[in-house]
């Protein structure tokens, strides 16, 4: 894709954090971005942070199908025959606990969100991604994953189970969509600056202590929720991810995997080279366990 080329990208989450991030610097740098949100007061936000007429808060609910298929409805109106060049699947949340005290409910809760809504987002938007593709300027699709895509760390499991997942479809989309001139990236971040840190925090807080299980996971719990506010101090801005972002819709040759933060690209390398027993004994030495 070249700046000569109009350029439309859907953008989901994009209430808060690293999606608020994605949609002001798109906007900012000649997209028409279609900016996925929650609540009325949020696009008034959005609105009133960026003025401009290449922004378009869209009202979407990525687990319910009925929003989906209206957001995508009035994209497809806006873009007409031109169809959408990019879609950032971005909303996310984190539910947090030992594996054995979470509801299997609070499972399906985690992967509505993190998994089957980027599924339904990819799903319902690709006849608009098709219309726009050729081999000169491929679509693209960017699937915002994480270092919990890579690393399983205790009591954030629903999260990071979400994200290994995310990554193995993301994997398939890539193969699947090639030769349909559609480029799939993964964008991997560390610790950001955004409110999923205090939202992660207030659920770790909030696990049962009453629980009959939860004396055995009190040290791991307190721990964790430790480690998470001092990488919270440490974390980067939430425009470092959009430039990646950016890089991944403009780029001839998209990246397949970006890590993003010095915090994640040292885990994945230390994932990668360490045995497994060690690389646990380094992660629980790293969480105080």
């Amino acid at each position: 894709m070249t700046s000569s080329i109009p350029r439309t990208v859907l953008v989901t989450g994009s209430s808060t954090g690293i999606g608020r991030a994605c949609v002001l610097h798109l906007a900012s740098r000649a997209w028409t971005v279609f900016a996925g949100v929650r609540r009325p007061s949020d696009a008034e936000s959005l609105s009133a942070e960026l003025s401009s007429s290449s922004l378009h808060p869209i009202l979407l609910d990525i687990t319910d199908a009925a929003s989906i298929s209206t957001a995508v409805s009035q994209i497809e109106k806006m873009t007409g025959a031109a169809g959408l060049n990019a879609l950032v699947n971005n909303a996310g949340i984190s539910i947090n606990g030992p594996v054995e005290m979470l509801t299997i409910d609070d499972w399906r809760k985690q992967f509505e969100v993190n998994l089957f809504g980027q599924i339904a987002m990819t799903r319902a938007t690709l006849p608009l991604l098709r219309a726009a593709a050729t081999p000169a300027a491929t679509s693209r699709i960017v699937m915002m994953s994480s270092i919990a895509g890579r690393v399983g760390q205790p009591i954030i499991g629903p999260y990071c189970a979400s994200k290994f997942a995310l990554e193995a479809v993301s994997d398939a989309l890539r193969l699947e969509l090639k030769s349909q001139h559609i480029e799939v990236s993964l964008v991997e971040p560390g610790a950001i600056k955004s409110e999923i840190w205090k939202k992660a925090q207030d659920s770790a807080l909030a696990i049962d202590r009453n629980h009959p299980a939860a004396e055995r996971y009190a040290k791991t719990i307190d721990a964790v929720v430790a480690m998470a506010g001092q990488a919270e101090k440490q974390a980067i801005p939430a425009s470092r991810v959009a430039a990646v972002v950016e890089h991944c819709l403009t780029s001839n040759r998209p990246p397949i995997r970006r890590l993003v933060g010095r915090d994640a690209k040292l885990a994945a390398f230390a994932k990668a080279i360490l045995p497994d027993r060690i690389f646990d004994a380094a992660l629980s030495r790293a969480f105080k366990l």
